[in-house]
């Protein structure tokens, strides 16, 4: 069953709200105050590593937290040349990061194959530099790879997702080797858990989060049903 995920697309509903929208209300307070247990770097020396972009980071960051076997996810940048990136300098385009994040995880619960669909399947990666409501590079789609093996992983999936047929535009996801993820704003992470009424969250996080859901059960922690 879990081959069929390869023929998996998820829609991206186009809604109003926008990453302007969520740069002016970065600050909105949450209106429900929720406890979220934070790892530090020590903490996960342990697990393995994966980068993505594919979007909004909140929504990213959100998805792989579902998942089974992933102990920790940050948003943060990565992609792009500057160094220490700012969200207001990201979000508006004036660096040539993408929004992405750091997958912390477990390889005895969860394979880096595995990861790679939950990424390509929780996207539209035949949408140029825009993912939802947000547009620009900054959201663009890349699958960043440490080594060779996760470099053929990337490639050979994406090769069986064209052959497929399933899209009718050709895949634009990059494939790009790791060089430096910088983590985002501590008010950034685990923003859509501390700010259900934040607007963006309800319209866009949210329902991306539920399609993903609904589309891969088998590979929910047992909370995230």
């Amino acid at each position: 069953m879990k081959f069929l995920k390869l023929f998996i697309l998820l829609g991206v509903t186009l809604i109003s709200t926008s990453c302007e929208s969520k740069i002016k209300n970065k600050m909105e307070p949450a209106k429900e105050v929720v406890l979220v247990q934070k790892f530090s770097k020590q903490d996960l020396q342990d697990y393995e590593t994966a980068y993505f972009a594919s979007g909004c980071f909140w929504c990213v960051e959100a998805i792989f937290e579902s998942v089974k076997g992933v102990k920790e996810v940050i948003s943060g940048y990565a992609g792009g040349t500057e160094e220490n990136p700012t969200y207001e300098q990201v979000a508006y385009g004036k660096t040539s990061h993408a929004e992405a994040v750091e997958v912390y995880y477990n390889p005895k619960e969860i394979s880096y194959f595995e990861l790679v669909q939950v990424f390509f399947g929780s996207h539209d990666p035949t949408s140029l530099n825009r993912q939802g409501p947000d547009r620009g590079a900054q959201y663009r789609s890349i699958a960043f790879y440490k080594n060779p093996k996760e470099k053929k992983i990337i490639e050979t999936y994406m090769a069986a997702l064209e052959d497929s047929g399933r899209y009718e535009d050709p895949i634009v996801t990059e494939v790009t080797a790791f060089t430096k993820f910088y983590d985002a704003e501590d008010y950034h992470q685990d923003y859509e858990r501390k700010n259900p009424n934040n607007s963006y969250v309800r319209q866009v996080s949210v329902p991306r989060l539920n399609r993903f859901k609904m589309n891969f059960p088998d590979y929910l922690k047992k909370e995230a049903h």
